[in-house]
């Protein structure tokens, strides 16, 4: 008879062989699809305070955004820019997708995180313009040939609006600085 020590122990091994299946030889991809880092800064925002929770739920979807916008552009699948992406950011975003599908060029990002300022919260909680400096690892692809690669840090401004269950980024434009 097995003890329940022993039973305990055999399920934790199983479950770490099944973990490692699933993640395969290489969790390198695993960690590409980890939620990038977001720091938001509130302290200078106007006319109005933002409140904890939403602070919280704008760095969640914010980071939730560029995931998906990294694995829209690996896998050359605009559709994945829907749920945190709308407006002129979807449809700038959906055009580099489908140039880059034609091209037989990828973008693949690796996100090293974001430092956000939050500029202005509207009277009416519609709307949130932040301040991004994003440090990304930027890896121009030929196919599975890499042809270029740098490390970057770019300037964004932003602007959220709410959706039905999230803030989905309405605008997303580099700028050459702050």
């Amino acid at each position: 008879m097995i003890s329940w020590v022993a039973f305990r122990r055999l399920g934790l091994v199983l479950f770490a062989v099944l973990l490692l299946a699933r993640l395969g030889p290489n969790t390198a991809a695993w960690a590409a699809d980890a939620l990038p880092s977001v720091q938001l800064n509130a302290d200078s925002i106007s006319p109005r305070p933002i409140e904890e929770l939403t602070g919280k739920n704008i760095a969640r979807d914010y980071a939730y955004a560029w995931q998906t916008l990294a694995q829209a552009l690996d896998q050359d699948r605009s559709e994945l820019l829907d749920g945190y992406f709308t407006g002129f950011a979807k449809e700038t975003l959906s055009r580099a997708v489908a140039d880059q599908k034609k091209s037989g060029i990828r973008v693949h990002y690796i996100d090293h995180g974001h430092k956000v300022s939050a500029l202005f919260y509207s009277p009416s909680g519609d709307a949130m313009q932040l301040r991004d400096t994003a440090q990304l690892e930027v890896q121009v692809l030929d196919g599975d040939k890499m042809v270029h690669q740098e490390q970057v840090a770019l300037n964004y401004l932003v602007l959220m609006t709410p959706a039905a269950d999230r803030w989905v980024v309405r605008l997303l434009e580099t700028v050459p600085g702050f």
